[in-house]
């Protein structure tokens, strides 16, 4: 029952990541690496707040969401004046520089050893310590986070983003402010990945930054492009399968050490598989092809 509800806890920490990411990639169209390192912010802003000042969980959130929002107003500058494969590349150094900054700088994240002991979430008094308790939060930011979501894209607001990532020009020549757009989106975000970030921080109890490498954004891309880029549904769909799927090699027998480039394996190939014949994945609206291709 313990190994059923971890698995519950990681799909919805997941779902929230891979929505989040949906929405700048899959409603907007801007394709982003960086999203482990939004993710990673909010795991550690968190982590060091509750360690260092013993501050109260929501006020955590609140914090983690602000400082990787204005991150992601960082990230998403660029994206104004490069596009494509360049915006992609951008991304991407800016995830190296925040995973170089988490690891280097020992004497404030703990660097390689990480932040150990992080407390248990206390919520109006009312300290969330077990398993059960920890899906129940989890399920109720991840439902409170596809509501937003929800919201947003069926707001004009999500109607212009859009616009964006079908023809920007068009959407600058019915007046709209894309530049505003497109870092307001990755505002969003990445504050909605940092609370992935401190739901995770809280309930494994510790966090290095192992745990917001490249490889880390790019199972997140991976789950929205399977799931698909562009609907609701898609990314919580990916995250399910992406999830449970290397959970049943432990039932295969492989050791650990194989087991882990195993899944590794699997995740290219699906990848691949599904850019191939499949490019809006399970559920998507967009696929995430080539400039050539759309044309």
């Amino acid at each position: 029952m313990e190994y059923l509800l971890h698995i519950l806890i990681l799909i919805g920490i997941y779902v929230i990541l891979s929505v989040s990411l949906n929405l700048i990639a899959g409603h907007t169209g801007l394709l982003s690496i960086a999203h482990a390192a939004f993710y990673g912010v909010g795991g550690y802003v968190a982590a060091l707040m509750a360690l260092k000042f013993n501050s109260p969980f929501l006020v955590n959130i609140v914090c983690a969401i602000v400082l990787s929002g204005l991150l992601g107003a960082l990230v998403g500058i660029p994206s104004l004046r490069i596009r494509d494969d360049y915006f992609v590349i951008a991304t991407f150094a800016f995830q190296v520089i925040a995973f170089s900054v988490l690891n280097n700088w020992v004497s404030f994240t703990g660097g390689p050893m990480g932040l150990p002991g992080i407390p248990q979430p206390t919520i109006f008094g009312l300290q969330v310590s077990s398993q059960l308790g920890f899906l129940v939060l989890v399920g109720v930011f991840c439902a409170l986070t596809l509501w937003v979501i929800h919201r947003i894209v069926r707001s004009p607001f999500g109607r212009v983003l859009k616009a964006i990532r079908e023809d920007e020009v068009f959407a600058q020549a019915a007046g709209k402010n894309v530049a505003a757009y497109k870092v307001l989106v990755f505002v969003i975000g990445a504050g909605m990945a940092a609370v992935a970030g401190v739901m995770y921080a809280h309930y494994i109890s510790f966090i290095d930054p192992t745990s917001f490498t490249v490889m880390e954004s790019i199972f997140i891309l991976s789950i929205v492009i399977i799931g698909g880029a562009g609907s609701l549904w898609g990314p919580v769909v990916g995250a399910v399968v992406l999830v449970v799927l290397p959970e049943l090699l432990r039932f295969v027998g492989l050791p650990s050490s194989v087991a882990a480039n195993v899944r590794q394996i699997i995740y290219g190939g699906l990848l691949v598989a599904f850019m191939m014949w499949r490019p809006r994945g399970f559920l998507g609206e967009y696929a995430f092809q080539g400039k050539e291709a759309r044309e």
